[in-house]
């Protein structure tokens, strides 16, 4: 059974991505699958008023303008995994250091600002970023939900496993991407 939640916002973690590391091998085909149910994601978020938030590693680059990380992932070889996720011009876009979206960025101010009590992870890896990412804003007593169908894994045993923990230890609402719903100008997801 679906209830509201207070105000609601997408993150979407480390999808404006080159996929020139170590593990993109591994990565890529599962993010094939991911991006069409995030692009879905993203519409129907932006379509009813509710933030979408890209928390993104920086590449190494430590610039302060995303434009710069968007850039260099539509000049990689894998751009049809980005174009169809970009941000749009009300997007907002944190850059961060580590595998979690909160360790030392601004997030949790920003929500604070929003007044987002619930966060509706998407992206990428299941068992690295999502996992952390998922933890941090539990322990930051944020609601969490995250889009089984709309994260990619590198390893999927160990998705299962992260998935299992995330519904359990943090009590995240694990949901498919067409059960996602969001009221109309409300923020609210359902």
């Amino acid at each position: 059974m679906s209830t509201a939640h207070p105000s609601s916002a997408v993150i979407v973690i480390d999808m404006i991505n080159t996929y020139g590391h170590r593990d993109a091998g591994l990565l890529v085909p599962e993010a094939r699958k991911v991006v069409p149910v995030i692009a879905e994601l993203l519409a129907a978020a932006r379509a009813r008023g509710v933030p979408v938030v890209y928390a993104n590693d920086n590449f190494g680059q430590w610039r302060s303008h995303h434009g710069e990380l968007v850039d260099a992932a539509l000049a990689g070889p894998h751009a049809d995994l980005v174009e169809p996720i970009l941000p749009d011009d009300d997007a907002l876009f944190v850059v961060k250091a580590r595998h979690s979206i909160f360790y030392e960025t601004p997030l949790t101010y920003l929500l604070w600002e929003l007044g987002v009590r619930h966060v509706i992870l998407c992206g990428q890896v299941t068992e690295q970023c999502v996992l952390y990412s998922a933890l941090d804003a539990h322990i930051r007593h944020l609601d969490v939900t995250v889009v089984s169908d709309a994260v990619a894994p590198i390893h999927p045993e160990l998705a299962d496993a992260a998935m299992e923990m995330m519904r359990r230890n943090m009590s995240a609402r694990i949901v498919r991407g067409q059960d996602v719903t969001f009221a109309q100008g409300t923020g609210r997801a359902v």
